[in-house]
């Protein structure tokens, strides 16, 4: 019921906010200009189900498209006439190695390419981004500080509510950056009803997280685990992914505590260990066998710096810069997988260029082979964007027309 506008508002609800913060090359409104029409008669793109059918399995490629591979020559059949270098390249290749992708093409513009050119292939430093939400929490409009003082809390001032005392979640707790930041049990556990009383809440939402962690509460329901709970659904479970999964883990409901703990919110097990009691896919299988592991466990040793280590964590849920509503700069995790994943190229600028060249970058993501051995060895293939961009600026600057003396 409803036709194909109630889908597409449905489709906007969730992913509007996305698309437009990717700059999308193809929005709707490129499809309703009058200017557009021949183009729109051939793909009617003001729909997303006109690509994105749901349902079909059988008919869905990787990135949800189920219109043929081959989909760009729709529209651009005579690439080759105002694109030379493209001859003879095939249709089906267009987004296979990141340079043209229908949404967006934040990784790999042109000037991009040409600009990272001759980037060394490991760079000098190769450190992430620090998190800084503690450094930073009195810049913060809406950080409750009246609640939570960011003076550590004392042993004696811990309030159980009804639950009796246990020893070992005490110690948990006093060791976490929560208590040090004045955190209370009662912060977390009592509710305020609109009568203004208060009942104790034995396991809180992610709600209860929104209070002082909202960007990363938004990543987290706008991404893969947990986008049924943005729309008041149950949560998601392993059981119900379309990737390999363990089987021990099918009925395990996703939130912010399962990966962080209840009371101990370990960073390090939700970056890595976290990702292992669900993940059994082939790439996730390969990644203690993978150099960026033996980085992961130098760091944790303590014989590599902060930062210099690779977790599950630091590729697929990486740190990204942010602006708050204050316009403060921080550094946060992206909890939101469709930032970096879809398609994969994406994950260039904020994960792979920390500690690899552009050139490595895209030819290492486009190696279907090396991603599922967790990138042990080097490609096997070469993708020639880079050359060709450069060649391309070069051919450019040829024929601009020189400055005459008059000019000068």
């Amino acid at each position: 019921m409803g036709g194909r506008e109630v889908l597409q508002d449905a489709c906007v609800k969730c992913h509007g906010a996305e698309l437009k913060e990717a700059r999308d090359a193809h929005p709707k409104s490129k499809f309703t200009d009058p200017r557009n029409a021949e183009q729109a008669a051939k793909l009617d793109a003001a729909y997303c189900v006109t690509c994105h059918v749901e349902h079909k399995p059988q008919m869905t490629n990787a990135m949800g498209v189920t219109l043929p591979n081959d989909y760009c020559r729709i529209c651009h059949a005579d690439v080759a006439k105002d694109r030379p270098s493209h001859k003879g390249m095939a249709f089906n290749t267009c987004a296979s190695t990141g340079c043209h992708n229908f949404h967006d093409n934040q990784a790999l513009y042109e000037d991009f390419l040409i600009k990272h050119a001759n980037d060394p292939a490991r760079p000098e430093k190769r450190i992430l981004p620090e998190r800084d939400f503690g450094k930073l929490i009195a810049e913060f409009s809406d950080y409750p500080i009246a609640r939570y003082p960011n003076t550590a809390l004392a042993r004696d001032k811990a309030d159980w509510g009804t639950v009796p005392f246990n020893q070992k979640i005490a110690d948990e707790w006093f060791a976490t950056a929560h208590a040090k930041a004045g955190v209370n049990c009662s912060a977390c556990h009592e509710i305020a009803a609109d009568n203004g009383k208060t009942s104790w809440i034995e396991h809180p939402s992610q709600k209860v997280c929104n209070t002082c962690h909202a960007a990363e509460v938004k990543g987290f329901t706008s991404g893969k685990h947990g986008m049924r709970l943005a729309q008041d659904l149950s949560p998601m479970t392993p059981g119900q992914a379309q990737i390999p999964m363990r089987k021990d883990a099918h009925d395990k409901q996703l939130g912010c505590t399962t990966c962080h703990g209840a009371h101990r919110f370990d960073t390090r097990r939700a970056a890595v260990d976290a990702c292992l009691t669900c993940h059994n896919d082939q790439h996730s299988m390969a990644y203690k066998q993978s150099s960026h592991y033996r980085l992961w466990q130098k760091e944790l040793s303590g014989e590599a710096p902060a930062g210099s280590g690779v977790s599950c964590a630091s590729c697929h849920l990486p740190r990204a810069e942010f602006r708050t509503p204050d316009d403060v700069k921080r550094v946060l995790v992206q909890h939101n997988q469709n930032a970096t994943l879809r398609p994969n190229e994406k994950m260039i600028r904020p994960v792979c260029l920390n500690c690899h060249s552009l050139k490595d970058s895209i030819d290492a993501l486009a190696d279907r082979k090396l991603i599922e051995a967790n990138f042990a060895g080097p490609p096997q293939g070469h993708v020639r964007s880079i050359e060709m961009a450069v060649a391309r600026d070069a051919s450019a600057a040829k024929s601009k027309p020189k400055a005459s003396a008059s000019d000068e």
